[in-house]
């Protein structure tokens, strides 16, 4: 386990409420979404001294921090499991395809009306229940009416072509009305309790299932009565586990917490009564911002921005008052040109969400400031490693990625006191170079990072070079000439992969003296660095890879003379593919339209190197 994740002292701090729990690794990259009951019971579980499990000792091993979101209800975490599933794609979830629209479910307008699962524009007649938020909780939803409420899903050219019940009968999952099993009456009334059961009218169904229960036994039914009462204890199980709100209507929660400069807007958005996700914002807070600004800020930028494709409710609820809210609520209403209400002052089920909200933004800011000091001692630690006087405010690591000395790419990545500033990254392109060459590459990426550098520009306090002494030369070479004009030169360190290329064998070696050292491998400076020099060698195969697919892509056929985007398309389509077109006679080529004989010679000729 990574020595900058504390398991003992996180797990002290940790709720037994259920929730959800994403599990970040030294990128910062979610690897893992899971859901508890008891979200403390759960987690300590990863920590065991002895872990059966391959995977998740391979799991635990990545851990960076781990950030959690309580629920309501096992049902809630359910849901919001799935979309933060869907929204961070973790390494090891099972993950399911993402979609950008809203799913729904939708109950037909057939005369044998189906349960299905929608997306996209509403043209079929029906009721639709959503939106939900991800297609994982619409499937887990259709699989539970399914035990539920004994109508089809299946489609109608499958429920055309029956002339015998299929399995979903023989499971008590349908009622078969594909071939008249159950009467028409019969099947209405189910499709009627399963829309009440849609819009969270559990007691209605229950209800009205308990009177046809009582009818059924009075005339001797009994078989009919038990059905009944199978399908009550049913629906009962799934009320005591799904905690419903007595209010119908949809609205988000807002929890604020504002604190060490730190501010989180936990949002929770519940529809028809039900938590249907949440999330939580950070937004860039300058210093010294009163909470107030922070707060208008935040409100106006969310509900004002035309690119939101979800649905705004009419009720905001919020966890602090500030001067001018009903200014702002009067701007947003206008604006959207609907009803549009900002709260703060609610009761009942209103205010036991509010408080959900407000103690989750309260946790991620305290996990948050949590990781913000475990940076800040790495920092600590790494200076006094190196001795230095000065504390480091900035530092840059650079990298090249190539594939045989194809599509060369520089990166250049920065860490601040708080951990990666990405809006700094960097890309270089290498030209001009011999294939391979590491050592011009890491000179051009130097030169065009350092060029005309002066006080007044972002300089770094350390510069770690991933290679060996050769790229660490070419880059000290260059930074003395470039940095001429500013009054401290950046420290040069590359980082040398130990023997067999092991993470923790890492050695280090300074700029200019060429004094190699080592820093213990469970410390977090040596952390510190292996984090930033990771993070280098992402960005720049990143950069690579996808400069390498677009040349590959694009500049077989459009580098030759006369051969444009509509040539190639023609091109393309007509022969099937670039190696049908590689492939390809002069004779062939001709018969593609828009191609000479002149013009298929060259082709021919460029492609084959004549």
């Amino acid at each position: 386990m990574p020595s900058g994740f504390n398991a003992k002292s996180f797990l002290k701090t940790v709720t037994s409420a259920p929730g959800v729990y994403r599990m970040y690794d030294i990128r910062q990259q979610v690897i893992y979404v899971g859901k508890a009951k008891d979200l403390k019971k759960r987690l300590s579980s990863y920590f065991r001294s002895n872990i059966p499990s391959v995977k998740t000792q391979a799991l635990v091993s990545h851990i960076d921090h781990i950030d959690v979101t309580v629920t309501h209800s096992e049902t809630d975490a359910l849901l919001l499991e799935n979309d933060y599933i869907k929204q961070y794609m973790p390494k090891y979830n099972v993950l399911l395809r993402d979609d950008k629209s809203y799913p729904y479910i939708l109950l037909s307008g057939h005369k044998h009306p189906r349960l299905a699962y929608h997306r996209g524009p509403k043209r079929e007649k029906g009721h639709y229940f959503g939106p939900y938020p991800n297609g994982g909780a619409v499937r887990e939803s259709l699989h539970l009416m399914q035990k539920l409420f004994p109508i089809r899903q299946c489609d109608d050219l499958y429920y055309k072509s029956r002339s015998r019940p299929c399995l979903q009968y023989q499971l008590d999952r349908c009622s078969a009305p594909c071939v008249g099993i159950v009467s028409d009456e019969e099947y209405s009334e189910q499709v009627k309790l399963a829309g009440l059961f849609l819009r969270g009218k559990d007691k209605q169904v229950i209800s009205q299932l308990v009177a046809k229960m009582e009818v059924a036994a009075v005339d001797m039914e009994y078989e009919q009565a038990a059905q009944y009462r199978d399908q009550i204890t049913a629906l009962r199980r799934v009320a005591e586990q799904q905690e419903v709100s007595n209010h119908k209507g949809d609205m988000d929660v807002i929890g604020v917490d504002y604190a060490s400069g730190i501010a989180c807007f936990h949002l929770l958005f519940i529809r028809d009564g039900k938590i249907f996700g949440s999330r939580s914002y950070y937004p860039t807070v300058p210093a010294e911002t009163d909470i107030e600004e922070v707060l208008s800020s935040f409100l106006g930028q969310f509900y004002l921005n035309a690119d939101i494709q979800r649905t705004i409710p009419k009720e905001v609820i919020l966890s602090h008052d500030f001067e001018g809210i009903k200014e702002l609520e009067a701007s947003i209403a206008h604006a959207l040109d609907k009803k549009f209400e900002l709260k703060t002052q609610v009761r009942g089920e209103r205010s036991n969400f509010l408080r959900l909200a407000m103690t989750n933004a309260s946790n991620a800011i305290a996990t948050r400031l949590s990781h913000k000091n475990t940076v800040e001692q790495r920092f600590q630690l790494l200076e006094e490693a190196l001795e230095l006087n000065e504390p480091i405010k900035r530092m840059e690591c650079f990298d090249i990625s190539h594939t045989m000395g194809e599509s060369t790419v520089a990166s250049c990545v920065v860490f601040n006191r708080e951990g990666p500033h990405k809006a700094d990254y960097r890309r270089y392109n290498i030209t001009g170079i011999t294939g391979g060459d590491d050592y011009a590459a890491m000179e051009q990426a130097i030169s065009r990072r350092f060029d005309k550098i002066d006080n007044n520009g972002k300089v770094p306090d350390l510069v770690f070079i991933d290679g060996g002494i050769g790229q660490l030369r070419v880059a000290q070479t260059i930074v003395d000439e470039k940095c001429v004009k500013i009054d401290n030169t950046p420290l040069l360190i590359c980082v040398t992969k130990g023997e067999g290329r092991k993470a923790g064998l890492e050695t280090f070696t300074v700029g200019g003296s060429e004094q190699t050292f080592e820093i213990p491998s469970d410390s977090p400076a040596f952390h510190l660095i292996l984090h930033i020099r990771d993070e280098s060698h992402r960005f720049a195969i990143t950069g690579h890879r996808n400069k390498r697919q677009k040349t590959r892509n694009t500049s077989t056929l459009e580098s030759i003379p006369g051969v444009g985007p509509k040539r190639r398309k023609a091109l393309l389509q007509h022969l099937g593919g670039i190696q049908e077109v590689k492939g390809a006679s002069v004779a062939e080529l001709i018969k593609v339209p828009g191609i000479s004989l002149e013009m298929a010679q060259t082709i021919h000729d460029a492609l084959r190197g004549g």
